[in-house]
């Protein structure tokens, strides 16, 4: 998958533990849209499935050194239950080989959610849901 591509129209699944590898990779490489690492690991729900949207390629301009990315929307399954969304960046190298979703089952309740989970994290309107 190279920058010049289109975005990819994939939806991908990631369990908690892979969301907490993409996660930290984010934060270990400075890339702007992530979540804090702890406040992932206190409140993901431990055994939910979590699904990233590619939205756009993001590019760090001032950091040529950094490879562009993905910035995806994660819908994030929360240990409180429900769902949250917020912003994560993700290498291309990260995002394809995740599990991708093809089941219409599995992935029209997905789409669903993305449309109506509250934001969280930087997006969020209300500070008290932000890490």
């Amino acid at each position: 998958m190279t920058s010049d591509q289109p975005v990819p129209r994939e939806l991908k699944a990631v369990d908690t533990a892979s969301l907490l590898r993409l996660e930290g990779r984010a934060h270990d490489l400075g890339l702007s849209r992530r979540q804090d690492l702890e406040w992932v690991r206190t409140n993901a729900a431990p055994d939910g499935d979590h699904y990233l949207w590619p939205a756009l390629w993001h590019d760090l301009f001032h950091r040529p050194d950094v490879p562009r990315q993905l910035r995806c929307e994660l819908l994030l399954a929360l240990s409180a239950g429900g769902h949250g969304l917020c912003l994560l960046d993700v290498l291309p190298e990260d995002f394809t080989p995740l599990r991708t979703v093809t089941s219409r089952d599995e992935g029209l309740p997905v789409s669903r959610l993305l449309d109506r989970a509250r934001l969280i994290g930087d997006g969020a309107l209300n500070g008290d849901d932000a890490p």
